[in-house]
C-alpha cells in the first residue's frame, strides 16, 4: 500500500513536474485575493461611510440609493454568475488579463458584504459617542475617524476576518474563465494523470493550511486590540 501511494505521488506531483501546476496556481490565487481584498475594504468602507451617514442624518440620498442597488444586485446573485458577466459580458471585446478580471470581480463581491459588515459596526455605535465628539468641538467626520471607527473596527473584525477567509475559498471558481488558479491547477493534473484523489486533496490541504493561518493572524490580532483597551 505505502508503495502504491509513493508511485501515485510520483505521478501526480513529480513526473513532468506537475507539482508546478499546483505552485503557479497558488500564486495566482493568492494575487487575486490580495488585490480583492484591498478592493473589498476600500470599497465596503466607502459604500458603509455613505449608507450610515445617511441612516444617521439623512444625507446623500441619491449616493445613498445607488449603494442600496449596488448591495442588492451584488448579494443577490452568484459570484461565479458575476466573474462570468464582466469577462464574456462586459469585456468580451477587450483584450484583458483574466488575473485582472478576477480581481474586479471578487473585489467587487467582496466590497458588498464587507460595505454592510462595516455599517453594522458603525451603527452599533451608541449615539452618546457621536454626541460626545461634539463636545470635544469634532465635526461629523472628524468623529468618525477618531471615535466611532476605532470602535467599529474592533466590533466587526471577526466577521471581517471571515468575510476574507470566505473570499479566498470563493477564488476557486476562477477556472470558469480559464484561469488557472490553485484549483484549476489540481484540475490539470487530473486530467493529465487520470487520477483525482491527489491532485485535488492536495488543493484542499494548500486552501486548509492558507485558512488556518489567516484565521491564526487574524485571532492575535483580535488579542492585541483587546488587550491595547486596558
Amino acid at each position: 500500500m505505502l508503495q502504491t501511494l509513493q508511485d501515485k505521488f510520483y505521478q501526480n506531483f513529480i513526473k513532468d513536474d506537475h507539482w508546478k501546476y499546483i505552485a503557479d496556481g497558488l500564486k495566482v490565487t493568492l494575487q487575486v485575493t490580495f488585490f480583492a481584498v484591498i478592493i473589498g475594504i476600500v470599497l465596503g468602507f466607502l459604500v458603509a461611510i455613505i449608507r450610515s451617514t445617511y441612516d444617521k442624518t439623512g444625507k446623500l440620498k441619491i449616493l445613498n440609493v445607488i449603494c442600496k442597488v449596488y448591495l442588492t444586485v451584488i448579494r443577490g446573485t452568484p459570484v461565479v454568475v458575476q466573474l462570468l458577466i464582466i469577462y464574456f459580458g462586459i469585456f468580451a471585446s477587450v483584450d484583458i488579463s483574466k488575473v485582472l478580471v478576477a480581481i474586479m470581480a471578487f473585489g467587487l463581491n467582496s466590497g458588498a458584504y464587507v460595505a454592510e459588515i462595516f455599517r453594522s459596526g458603525i451603527m452599533s455605535i451608541d449615539n452618546g459617542q457621536f454626541e460626545a465628539g461634539r463636545s470635544l468641538g469634532f465635526n461629523y467626520v472628524q468623529t468618525m475617524i477618531h471615535i466611532i471607527m476605532p470602535q467599529a473596527f474592533k466590533n466587526v473584525l471577526p466577521a471581517l476576518g471571515n468575510e476574507f477567509i470566505v473570499l479566498l475559498k470563493e477564488t476557486s471558481v476562477s477556472g470558469y474563465i480559464a484561469l488557472q488558479d490553485l484549483t484549476k491547477g489540481g484540475d490539470i493534473i487530473r486530467s493529465r494523470t487520470y487520477d483525482a484523489m491527489f491532485p485535488l486533496v492536495a488543493v484542499a490541504l494548500v486552501y486548509l493550511v492558507m485558512v488556518m493561518i489567516f484565521t491564526k493572524l487574524v485571532n492575535i490580532l483580535e488579542r492585541r486590540l483587546r488587550n491595547s483597551d486596558h
